[in-house]
This record gives structure tokens, C-alpha cells and sequence, in this order.
């Protein structure tokens, strides 16, 4: 439920982990055997969040999942389920190695390019606070509120918005811009968010979160 207006000026859209390894046929999920095309479902109204975003001045962040070359910082219990998946982290794979920093299937795709200005964090975990300095940045910058979303909804938004939430930080999910690995996780894993009146704090759908952001209400009928 929404609760509050957002002030821009201490708020930060978190876009999780849009690459080409989750979002490209060709990539790291799809070799897992998620179904890519159902993921990319997230792109439109990632979108439009963006570019609501940038308009209100919002700051945007966007965030990569991935590993270092060697994987020495690659769990080795990572690393064997990724093995079992038939996707091992750091095999060759048609864009690159799967899931390694540098390799052109880590990066954005092509509707994220970040412009000048905007954050891309490289993180070898799930959560986006797991060894960065996110944290650090938000708070230098006044940030107290998370609009979050991305991919997948049970295991790097989860991990992100429970690891805000003990930090402090009052989170938006935005359901409807979020994808699950598998279609029966979407409904339970915004649902856990949504429990106890919102312990892990809103639920929103994009079009709704437009409407809450200052010179945004043009984009909803463009872009919803």
C-alpha cells in the first residue's frame, strides 16, 4: 500500500541485476534453464521507472551480479549448484564466461546503458549491500528510501531489500517489475514482503510509483 509521496532528493531506484546473463537468450539463465522470456517481461516497466527517475532527479543505480576472473570470490557452494544447473559459473558460454566481470554477458543490456552520472555496482552476491560500498554511498548522499526492482524477485531483490531493511533503509518494492525464477515463487515472495504490514516495507506496481514522483505523471499514459 502506498504511503507516503517520495521526495527524490533522498530516495535511489535500485535496478537489480539487468544483463545480458539474466536477460539475453544466449545468457547465464537461460543456460540454468530459466525461462529468459518471461524475465525480460521486466524491461518495460523498468523503463519507464527509469526514466521517471531521471526526470524527478531520482538517483539511479543499477547493479550487476558477477565474479572476478579467477572466481576467488565465487563461493565454492555457489559455484557447485551454478554446476549443477548445467550453468557453472565462469564456463564459456556465447557471451563469454557466465557470470564473470568483463565478459559481455555480465554487463547491462543494451535499454540500461547508464549515462553519465549514474552508479554500476559490481557485486558478487546476491544482495546489493554483500561486499560494496552501497551502503556508504546511500548515506553520504542522504538516502533513506529504495525503490526497488529487477531480477529475480526470491533471490537478489529479496536479498537486497532484507539487507536495506536492517540497515535502516525504507524500501519499495515495485511487483510488477520484478521477475521470479519460476512463475508459483512471484506471488509468495512479494507476499513475504508485504506481511506483517509490510515488514519489509511497501509493495507498489510501476504505474502507481510513477504517479507518486514529481513531473512523472506525464509518462504514466506513454508508458503503462
Amino acid at each position: 500500500m502506498d504511503t507516503f509521496s517520495i521526495d527524490p532528493t533522498r530516495s535511489a531506484l535500485l535496478l537489480i541485476d539487468l544483463q545480458r546473463d539474466f536477460l539475453d537468450p544466449r545468457g547465464y539463465a537461460a543456460q540454468a534453464g530459466l525461462d529468459v522470456l518471461r524475465l525480460r517481461r521486466v524491461i518495460r516497466p523498468a523503463l519507464a521507472l527509469r526514466n521517471a527517475a531521471r526526470d524527478s532527479g531520482m538517483r539511479v543505480i543499477l547493479t550487476r551480479e558477477g565474479h572476478r576472473p579467477d572466481l576467488a570470490d565465487c563461493p565454492g557452494t555457489k559455484w557447485a549448484r551454478s554446476r549443477a544447473t548445467g550453468a557453472e559459473i565462469g564456463s564459456a558460454g556465447p557471451l563469454g564466461r557466465l557470470l564473470v566481470r568483463g565478459e559481455y554477458g555480465h554487463d547491462l543490456i543494451d535499454e540500461f546503458a547508464p549515462r553519465e552520472g549514474e552508479l554500476v555496482l559490481d557485486k558478487p552476491g546476491y544482495s546489493a549491500f554483500h561486499q560494496t560500498d552501497l551502503d556508504q554511498i546511500l548515506r553520504v548522499a542522504a538516502i533513506d528510501t529504495l525503490v526497488v526492482c529487477g531480477v529475480t524477485t526470491e533471490v537478489c531483490v529479496h536479498s537486497t531489500v532484507r539487507a536495506a531493511i536492517d540497515l535502516g533503509y525504507h524500501c519499495i518494492t515495485v511487483g510488477d517489475a520484478c521477475a521470479a525464477s519460476q512463475p508459483e515463487l512471484q506471488a509468495p515472495a512479494l507476499a513475504m514482503v508485504g506481511v506483517e504490514g509490510g515488514i519489509f516495507g511497501e509493495l507498489s506496481d510501476h504505474a502507481s510509483l510513477l504517479g507518486r514522483l514529481p513531473q512523472s505523471r506525464r509518462l504514466i499514459g506513454a508508458l503503462t
